[in-house]
């Protein structure tokens, strides 16, 4: 059983709030991420998972006015902090949130139990011994095309875990490895990509957000 009040003896946290098409959210964050960072090899499992990016409020965006649909499943893979996980589950789909890192989860938890949503699933998943059980409906993700390592990893994925009439719905900033991505999906999946533009007083970035059918065999 999740404790709030456990997670907070064990983490210094800071909250951000967050409005999604006129719903407000509050999702807890590491106060610092010193702790998660290894001194003898900084890179190493560098805490990703710990910030808010632009990417995962895109997603969090699509998924509130995407239709809920009785009995079909959702998976988001890479979760993070579980920004998008949490505002589909707040709109009523059925939403497992997975990432690999303990720390990311147990920020996942407490971020669905303040939002109302503790009752929506979240398990450990390592992409490369994947181990859930069972096949969903749509796989979502953000900032999962990270590293060039991790495409085919993604492929094998979806491959496992997605139903023949599913979709994949990942939000990504611009970077190198997409091209990567697009040439490894391309053999399987149909692949639409809309642009969208996300604005701060300070910086301006382009998320894509790319959506994946199967390819009929």
């Amino acid at each position: 059983m999740f404790s709030l009040d456990a997670f907070h003896h064990e983490y210094d946290t800071d909250n951000r709030d967050m409005v999604i098409d006129g719903k407000p959210f509050r999702f807890i964050v590491p106060g610092s991420i010193e702790r998660f960072i290894d001194p003898e090899d900084p890179l190493q499992d560098f805490p990703l998972w710990a910030k808010i990016w632009y990417a995962g409020a895109v997603l969090a965006g699509h998924l509130n006015n995407m239709p809920v649909e009785t009995g079909k499943r959702l998976l988001e893979i890479g979760a993070g902090i579980g920004v998008a996980g949490v505002v589909a589950a707040v709109a009523g789909h059925d939403v497992t949130i997975t990432d690999y890192n303990t720390d990311a989860l147990n920020f996942a938890r407490a971020n669905a139990h303040i939002n109302n949503c503790s009752h929506v699933q979240v398990d450990r998943l390592d992409w490369k011994k994947p181990d859930l059980e069972g096949r969903f409906d749509t796989i979502v993700g953000s900032e999962v095309i990270y590293r060039t390592e991790d495409v085919l990893l993604l492929l094998h994925l979806f491959q496992r875990y997605l139903k023949p009439d599913g979709r994949v719905i990942l939000a990504e900033e611009m970077r190198k490895t997409i091209d990567s991505f697009y040439r490894q999906m391309d053999p399987y999946y149909s692949i639409s990509v809309r642009k969208n533009r996300m604005r701060s007083e300070t910086e301006e970035s382009l998320v894509l957000l790319i959506e994946l059918t199967p390819k009929s065999v």
